[in-house]
């Protein structure tokens, strides 16, 4: 009965055994089919997830980057065109200077009866030449009141008054400026001798010192810087074409005190 036993049990034994090495063989392949399955599917993710993101960026990366480079091309592009245009301005905005000619109407001469004109000073009161014969006349044309030259002209004028009277001499400028600007010149610069207006340059036609002056490559009309030195009888002695606003009141002193 003993015997019967022992080898009932050795054959119970492998059963179990099997069973129980069935059993983690199917663990073990089910845990090794789950984890292949996840590393699997993760690889898979993972490589769509790449593709999916180089994708992007090379995409992403022509779209910006093309535009960018046409902007910068069509900008130099630009800047280029720019160039011969300031070049051009440069070129036409330097002119050589060129030295003023005058073409007077008229040409008076020395011994000629000056000729006698009535004009409004800065004051709006009536001065006429023949009112000063018996005395020695200065009538000087200039172009603009309160301009440069004509201001230094003035001023010269304005200081020598004590030396001009001392040898009889009395001084009237002419031009072509209205009343109220020669009164605007008059308080400005303090001066002390008659400014005559003009406008109609009748009187500059007169004396031949209204003309066509060329300057800078222009010409146009207006009033001719010239001065006619006038004796106590009314006849022209002496014309100044070309005046030095600097020294022109010397200059008219001058000529008087040589001639007696």
């Amino acid at each position: 009965m003993a015997k019967k036993s022992t080898k009932k049990v050795a054959k119970k034994a492998p059963k179990k055994a099997v069973k129980r090495a069935t059993k983690k063989a199917t663990k073990k392949a089910v845990v090794k089919k789950s984890t292949s399955k996840k590393t699997a599917t993760k690889k898979v993710a993972t490589k769509k997830v790449a593709t999916k993101k180089g994708a992007t960026k090379k995409i992403t990366t022509k779209k910006v980057v093309a535009p960018k480079k046409a902007t910068k091309k069509i900008a130099v592009k630009t800047t280029v065109k720019k160039v011969p245009s300031k070049a051009t301005t440069k070129k036409a905005s330097a002119p050589k200077k060129q030295s003023a000619a005058v073409i007077p109407s008229v040409s008076l001469r020395i011994g000629d009866v000056a000729p006698d004109f009535t004009l409004h000073d800065q004051n709006g009161a009536l001065v006429t030449l023949s009112d000063f014969r018996c005395q020695n006349v200065v009538v000087y044309f200039y172009p603009k009141a309160m301009t440069p030259g004509c201001t230094v002209q003035a001023c010269s004028l304005r200081d020598s008054q004590s030396t001009l009277k001392e040898n009889n001499i009395v001084v009237v400028g002419i031009s072509a400026d209205p009343v109220n600007k020669l009164k605007q010149f008059e308080e400005k610069d303090h001066l002390n001798f008659p400014l005559l207006s003009d406008e109609g340059h009748r009187v500059a036609d007169a004396y031949g010192s209204w003309g066509v002056k060329k300057f800078m490559g222009k010409e146009f009309e207006g009033v001719l810087r010239q001065s006619f030195l006038i004796d106590k009888e009314g006849k022209i002695v002496h014309v100044m074409h070309k005046v030095d606003t600097a020294t022109h009141h010397d200059d008219v002193v001058n000529f008087f005190k040589n001639r007696g």
